[in-house]
């Protein structure tokens, strides 16, 4: 009877562990991802975190690369099978006949600031007869920030001025050297300037903007995509991610100051007081199904309408998007 009760008592010890998820509790599949240094990577950090202490249902194996160029063939070699990129470059691979993705979520709403150091600008119209200085010409950013403009009644280089640049540091300095008054720049470079330099300042959040004009569909940025052969093959996995993914940008935008550590623990902000300023204005999100699809398709729209190469020369068809 003893021996009965011992097996029973250890029995119940195994069901334990098995259901707090201890390290022999069964995992539910591998993903390896691919996430950039900045606003898109910030939604991961949670998952990032917990997938090196074992504390997922899946295994995941999470690298930070540099640029969306180091992604895009690892996608197509199939070494990564999910990726957080630009919202027009998920575009663009779909209309690459060599590259067959799928969009799950959109990730990152606008991470984009106009950055003043004159105290005179409070909203759009003032800018008028300014010059803004910014990076990136043809490129989203750009395509976005001439929308909003049009919205307003001004057109860039005819009652506003953009100036380009190749890189950001450069603005930076001439803000700080007083040769440029106004700036285009995302987070967390917008908060890096405003915490250098005393005389820079948050002026208009591009975002709030944008849903000023177009209330249907938001300024989004950053798009989790899924090679669809990965996503076909593995539905249950995906469906966890999908949860554990949820988990994390919940977890960023509710625990800023553990966050802003991890983040500089990752190599995502180099910085913790910048990346504690910057999660709160990088307007992490979790948007799936037809929202995702209306959000998605109408910024995408937008940009092709500028720019048609931006998307990759011709709009996504339902393929593009995941409905469960």
């Amino acid at each position: 009877m003893k021996k009965f009760f011992m097996v029973m008592f250890l029995v119940s010890v195994l069901a334990l562990v098995v259901a707090c998820g201890g390290d022999d509790a069964p995992r539910e599949g591998h993903i390896n991802i691919a996430v950039l240094p900045g606003p898109s990577a910030l939604g991961s950090l949670w998952l990032m975190d917990a997938a090196e202490t074992d504390n997922t249902q899946n295994t995941y194996d999470i690298q930070v690369l540099g640029t969306p160029d180091e992604i895009v063939p690892l996608i197509i070699q199939g070494a990564i099978d999910i990726a957080a990129v630009p919202t027009n470059l998920a575009s663009v691979l779909h209309n690459n006949p060599n590259v067959d993705i799928t969009v799950l979520v959109v990730s990152t709403m606008g991470v984009l600031h106009v950055i003043d150091t004159t105290g005179e600008i409070n909203n759009i119209a003032d800018l008028a007869g300014r010059t803004v200085h910014l990076s990136g010409m043809g490129a989203a950013p750009e395509l976005a920030f001439n929308y909003v403009l049009s919205q307003n009644n001004l057109t860039s280089n005819a009652n506003i001025y953009l100036e380009f640049h190749a890189e950001q540091p450069h603005i930076a300095a001439l803000l700080a050297a007083g040769e440029a008054e106004i700036a285009l720049l995302p987070e967390p470079f917008a908060t890096t300037v405003t915490m250098q330099n005393e005389n820079a300042r948050h002026a208009l959040d591009l975002t709030q903007e944008w849903n000023r004009v177009q209330p249907d569909y938001g300024l989004v940025m950053t798009a989790i995509i899924v090679r669809t052969e990965f996503l076909e093959e593995n539905s249950g996995v995906i469906a966890t991610f999908l949860e554990e993914f949820e988990y994390s940008i919940n977890f960023v935008n509710n625990n800023v100051a553990e966050s802003a550590a991890l983040a500089v623990q990752f190599g995502i902000i180099p910085n913790e007081a910048i990346a504690a300023a910057a999660i709160p204005r990088s307007n992490q999100v979790f948007i799936t199904g037809e929202r995702m699809r209306t959000y998605l398709s109408g910024y995408l729209r937008v940009l092709y309408e500028q720019s048609p190469a931006s998307i990759g020369g011709a709009m996504p068809n339902d393929e593009f998007y995941f409905i469960p």
